[in-house]
């Protein structure tokens, strides 16, 4: 395991990168120094960083996440053999009083403070995959596509019910909203032909396929989501990244409430998961008599839809752990009735 000497705060800006070096234990080395968010800029942040002694084995380099910013950065620090971590931007501000002043230096230094604080915290940033990256780009431009179908949809019907008709608007909406249908299909081709150009990911798809509810595009969803088991989660931590997760709400006498999770998480996945769980409440009987019977208790709706996610994110996680297709005749023992036979 490297020793870490120095660590790197980088501040990402559009057009520029400022980096401060500071030692371990906490010392400011160097204040921050500014280049170019280009090529040749990080090139000469790579030059500037060896100046001052500090190797890929003997530091760690943070910032920010920044999305398309600050990724060519990383990927580049990436090949170079240094250690990189990307934090939450929040998690950063939280770690220091808000009174000090804000420049691009001031945050770089703060970020290479933050670094050695919580050295031992830091996970090391690791490029997705390719194909991973092209599926979330390609997830995303197909949710996007149907929300402007939706939209266009919508306003062609709205605008054919009106008393007074304008066919060229209806013709224009019209036009556009066939186009997206294409241009929806072409992507939806594309995300099978990726998938079924890698020989693991195809098999981990026709697993995932096997349990009631998931259709191609949950299962593909969850396996960005996953990364292709490179980091594959727990259900429960899976259940809480999505914000599925119930978290208790007491504390000393005043505060009594009922447990709820926090209703947010990542929009895509946990969309394409909500409708699996209706789909099977409809058509899954072993899922529609759980659904009938805790709306018979009382439970309400969204809390018996919530309960059926979870269950399917625990099939998803289980069968990615285990690699072997859902079997419905499948029930669990209990470890004490093992070892008691």
């Amino acid at each position: 395991m490297p020793t870490t000497q120095y660590v790197v705060g980088l501040d990402i800006a559009s057009e520029q990168v400022t980096a401060a070096i500071g030692a371990v234990p906490w010392r400011l080395r160097v204040r921050g120094t500014t280049f170019a968010n280009t090529a040749e800029g990080f090139q000469a942040l790579r030059e500037w960083l060896a100046r001052h002694g500090c190797t890929p084995n003997n530091s760690m380099l943070c910032m920010e996440a920044t999305g398309v910013y600050g990724e060519a950065l990383a990927y580049d620090l990436t090949l170079h053999r240094y250690r990189v971590a990307v934090e939450p931007p929040l998690k950063v501000k939280r770690a220091f009083a808000s009174s000090s002043h804000k420049t691009d230096a001031v945050d770089s230094e703060q970020i290479a403070e933050y670094a050695c604080r919580f050295l031992d915290e830091l996970r090391r940033w690791q490029p997705r995959p390719e194909v991973l990256e092209q599926l979330r780009v390609l997830l995303s431009t197909r949710e996007q596509l149907i929300e402007q179908r939706t939209a266009h949809s919508n306003t062609l019907t709205a605008l054919r019910r009106k008393a007074v008709r304008t066919p060229l608007a209806e013709q224009v909406h019209q036009h556009l909203r066939d186009q997206l249908r294409q241009q929806i299909k072409a992507v939806e081709t594309e995300i099978r032909k990726l998938i079924d150009q890698d020989p693991d990911w195809k098999q981990l798809f026709i697993l995932l396929l096997t349990i009631p509810g998931v259709g191609w595009l949950v299962a593909t969803n969850f396996l960005v989501l996953t990364e292709f088991a490179t980091r594959l989660l727990a259900h429960k931590q899976l259940a809480a990244h999505l914000g599925i997760c119930p978290y208790q709400r007491t504390s000393g006498k005043s505060l009594r409430r009922r447990a709820t999770s926090r209703h947010y998480g990542p929009p895509q996945p946990r969309r394409v998961l909500h409708l699996a769980a209706r789909s099977v409440c409809t058509h899954s009987p072993a899922f529609q008599a759980y659904y009938q019977r805790k709306l018979d208790e009382g439970k309400p709706k969204m809390l018996v839809l919530n309960n059926v996610a979870n269950k399917l994110v625990n099939l998803i996680c289980a069968v990615l752990r285990s690699q072997c297709p859902y079997d419905p005749d499948y029930r669990s023992v209990h470890p004490t009735l093992l070892s008691a036979s």
